[in-house]
């Protein structure tokens, strides 16, 4: 099962359409200034949005900085992606924030 789910990020090849259960979920994690709020939203089993729900206390540079992040995790459907240079503890918190709330979603 694990080798499998592996590939299947790897790859983007799933038999089952995804990796995720579909619907939206929520998580949150340490930035550079504050707490991350992200919004995950799963479709065919896939990530297809991310959204910052909230960061009030993140430095604006590096908060636009890190928002790149976001495009890479949805093109790799995978957290195992690098930092933005320039903006790694924000984009650290993008990636933890998304992550716990994947693990509501995880088949």
């Amino acid at each position: 099962y694990l080798l499998k789910r592996y590939y299947s990020q790897i790859t983007g090849d799933s038999k089952d359409g995804g990796n995720y259960t579909d619907g939206t979920y929520t998580g949150q994690a340490q930035g550079f200034g504050g707490p991350i709020k992200m919004q995950v939203t799963v479709e065919g089993g896939k990530i297809t949005k991310l959204d910052i729900l909230s960061a009030e206390k993140e430095d604006t540079a590096y908060l636009d900085a890190a928002k790149a992040i976001i495009d890479t995790i949805i093109e790799n459907q995978s957290i195992e992606v690098d930092t933005v240079s320039g903006a790694t503890f924000s984009s650290t918190g993008i990636k933890e924030a998304t992550k716990k709330a994947l693990e509501g979603a995880t088949k």
